[in-house]
């Protein structure tokens, strides 16, 4: 079945949405930091039969345009991705996040922003840094988002396959040349780096990690073993954190699991009950 690629205007920004599927329930998948819509599509091909499903760029990501830095925190993300969900007049039933999606997934939740029956993580980054790190990485990122030649020279690096593949593998996953091309397509944007790095400067988990625990439906730990960006430790200590947590290992996959196997992550998400219609 074919995807439906459309341009919204919401939030003040003009949005890439792609959409499929037949299904009465409705997911919504939300893509990582410094991916784009493009990352789910395995998994959209998969799930088409039994569910409508909403994917879009995110802020400044893709062919989303640039957000304000607002926008690039989490609960600005998480507001701006809402609107979209109200001008679309989309109420899902399901919510999948990818990394920093499964945070924004579960920040609009709990600002009462979407009502879906199950949150789906899928190696979900909820926790900050810890240690010596915190203290250096976010306001190294800011420094780094403020000079905007940064983007412009990790846009040219990644006009090498080589450099955008090392990228990759050093998250644990392994794509495939049609993998490698296609994030090498978004990273040598520099307005899509650009917004990667404005991510990572706004980003401040703190608030998140406590109010794990009143996290009010089901949240799925989709957890791939080999992930070397989100650790599988940060899984487990988010679910002790959260009553409603369950813990799915995903053996042989690394961060980006729903893209090495979209088979196995369509698996698991099999166990969702779709709505009646």
């Amino acid at each position: 079945m074919a995807d439906e690629n459309r341009f919204v205007h919401a939030a003040g920004l003009r949005w890439h949405v792609v959409t499929c599927g037949q299904g009465a329930g409705t997911m919504l998948l939300l893509h990582g930091t410094g991916a784009s819509a493009h990352s789910m599509a395995p998994l959209m091909r998969l799930l088409g039969g039994r569910w409508r499903l909403v994917a879009p760029d995110l802020p400044g990501h893709g062919d989303t345009s640039r957000p304000t830095p607002q926008q690039l925190t989490l609960p600005g993300m998480a507001a701006a991705v809402g609107a979209l969900l109200q001008e679309l007049d989309c109420k899902p039933d399901v919510i999948v996040g990818h990394s920093a999606g499964a945070a924004i997934a579960v920040q609009m939740v709990l600002a009462g922003l979407a009502r879906p029956s199950v949150v789906v993580s899928i190696n979900g980054a909820f926790l900050p840094y810890g240690g010596r790190a915190a203290a250096l990485l976010s306001p190294l990122a800011r420094l780094l988002y403020a000079q905007t030649w940064i983007s412009r020279l990790f846009a040219r690096r990644a006009a090498d396959p080589a450099v955008v593949r090392r990228l990759i593998e050093g998250t644990g996953s392994h794509l495939d040349a049609a993998g490698v091309a296609a994030y090498q397509a978004l990273m040598v944007r520099p307005g899509h780096a650009e917004a990667a790095l404005g991510m990572m400067a706004h980003w401040d988990l703190s608030g998140l990690a406590r109010d794990l625990r009143r996290f009010p439906v089901p949240l799925w730990l989709m957890i791939g073993l080999r992930d070397r960006a989100v650790r599988p430790a940060q899984a487990r200590e988010v679910a002790a954190r959260c009553p409603q947590a369950l813990l799915l290992p995903l053996p042989g996959l690394g961060h980006l699991a729903h893209e090495e196997s979209p088979e196995a992550v369509a698996r698991l998400l099999e166990a969702l009950p779709v709505p009646a219609v």
